[in-house]
């Protein structure tokens, strides 16, 4: 708590030295720009008396206001350093905005200097966040003496989790006294020490042991958590949200879910426009090479399951095959050669023609599923759409693929395309649904390219 409380000073110290120095700059004319000299004498620079008296102080008071709206004083808090970062770059730049509407719209003048507040912007995100780093490190100092560390035990029929644990023996915030069996057991490790936290692995509402538990860490002020029974496997997609005053556990199916989605759209438009204006050469090349061998239609349309498994995506290819290819299929689907799951693969395929084998090498046939991105209906990374009949036999665990837009490449495709067992095909692609980022995606789009490139073997 007294280093939750040591950042307020420490981060008022930090605004001080960072107006203080941008002020100083300004009256020396140093813009900070190496052999250039942009700067003309500051004219309307105020005393430093008053610039204390009017800027610094409020200036202070307005950035405490904005961290602590960011919750950058919580007492107790998990947050990664880059996410304390962020929210210190946040409250720096609101800080700006604030001093810029003040200025502008109450005091009705601009203010005195420009340089001087881009300095002091700078300068603030740069001192504040040294001082929490030196917090840091003073904290870790008194942690590995032991003053500070919080003592942690489990209790419950079932161990803890795995990932819980680990997390429990690595953080120096925690020492971990073991698991027990029951209160029986936290009442003798009581007579040897006293636990601040204890962490349930099996609550039941409806149970004595779990009532007699809470009760008793009441009465004797003790801390009491417990792991959600359930989705343990994936705690990173559960989020607490209120329900009114209540407090409700949420499982999100993907990390696209909220802005993930939106900012996943804006990029599959932009970067399909411009693959489709770079790639138009080949569209035409390839289109005349369809036309000539094997006439119309160009573009073959495959009926394929979109978005939370609802039918009836229309995805585009290039005809590769024969103009019947699909009535002649039934007869082909004895010679089926993956046997491991419902997909349907046969090497040598008679219905493929001579273009539509160097087309598959390189998997040009795909591209016109450019348009189906641009327009919505497909990503450019995601689970690869499979057929309607070849869904129908998924179990309830493959179809959470679903949860995301079906894509043009994906995280499978670039970990062994075709060669994958379906098992294998299905777990990767999970784990691009659980894990989704933006960088995420450029990764697979980078690998893609080095993918595509090698070819494969097409019969």
């Amino acid at each position: 708590m007294i280093f939750g409380l040591l950042r307020i000073p420490m981060d008022a110290f930090a605004v001080l030295a960072a107006l203080l120095l941008s002020y100083r700059l300004r009256e020396a004319n140093i813009d900070l720009i190496p052999g250039v000299q942009l700067l003309e004498p500051a004219l309307t620079l105020p005393l430093l008396g008053v610039y204390g008296n009017t800027f610094i102080v409020p200036g202070i008071l307005v950035f405490i206001f904005l961290a602590a709206l960011l919750s950058l004083y919580a007492l107790h808090t998990t947050r990664s350093s880059f996410s304390e970062l962020g929210n210190i770059t946040v409250a720096s730049l609101l800080w700006t905005v604030v001093v810029m509407g003040w200025y502008f719209l109450i005091v009705k003048e601009l203010f005195y200097s420009r340089v001087l507040l881009v300095h002091s912007t700078f300068f603030i995100i740069f001192f504040v966040t040294l001082g929490r780093t030196a917090v840091v490190i003073l904290q870790r100092a008194f942690l590995r003496c032991g003053i500070g560390v919080r003592l942690v035990a489990s209790i419950g029929q079932h161990p803890i989790a795995r990932t819980a644990r680990d997390v429990l023996a690595r953080d120096t915030h925690y020492e971990y006294l073991g698991h027990l069996s029951d209160l029986s057991s936290l009442k003798r490790l009581q007579i040897k020490c006293q636990p601040d936290l204890i962490l349930q692995t099996d609550p039941n509402p409806g149970s004595n042991e779990t009532l007699s538990l809470i009760d008793y860490c009441r009465s004797h002020h003790i801390g009491y958590a417990f792991l959600p029974p359930v989705f343990a496997d994936v705690p990173h997609l559960l989020r607490v949200e209120r329900l009114g005053p209540v407090p409700m556990l949420q499982f999100q199916p993907t990390p696209l879910d909220g802005w993930g989605r939106v900012l996943k759209r804006m990029f599959d438009i932009v970067m399909s426009v411009v693959l489709i204006v770079v790639l138009i050469p080949f569209f035409v090349l390839i289109a005349v090479a369809v036309f000539i061998e094997s006439g119309w239609p160009i573009l073959y349309v495959s009926r394929r399951v979109r978005e939370h498994g609802h039918t009836g995506l229309p995805m585009l290819k290039f005809r590769s095959m024969v103009q019947d290819a699909d009535a002649r299929k039934p007869e082909l689907l004895q010679k089926n050669q993956r046997r491991d799951g419902p997909l349907f693969k046969l090497d040598n395929d008679p219905r493929v023609t001579r273009v539509g084998k160097a087309l598959r090498r390189f998997d040009l046939d795909e591209l016109p599923q450019l348009f189906n991105v641009l327009i919505g209906q497909m990503s450019l990374v995601g689970p690869r759409p499979h057929l309607p009949e070849e869904v129908d036999r998924y179990t309830s665990y493959q179809r959470r693929v679903f949860a995301v837009k079906p894509g043009v490449t994906g995280f499978a495709q670039v970990s062994g395309r075709s060669s994958l067992k379906f098992a294998e095909e299905v777990r990767l692609d999970l784990r691009y649904v659980e894990e989704w980022s933006l960088l995420l995606d450029l990764w697979v789009l980078w690998r893609t390219v080095f993918v595509v490139l090698q070819g494969k073997n097409v019969g």
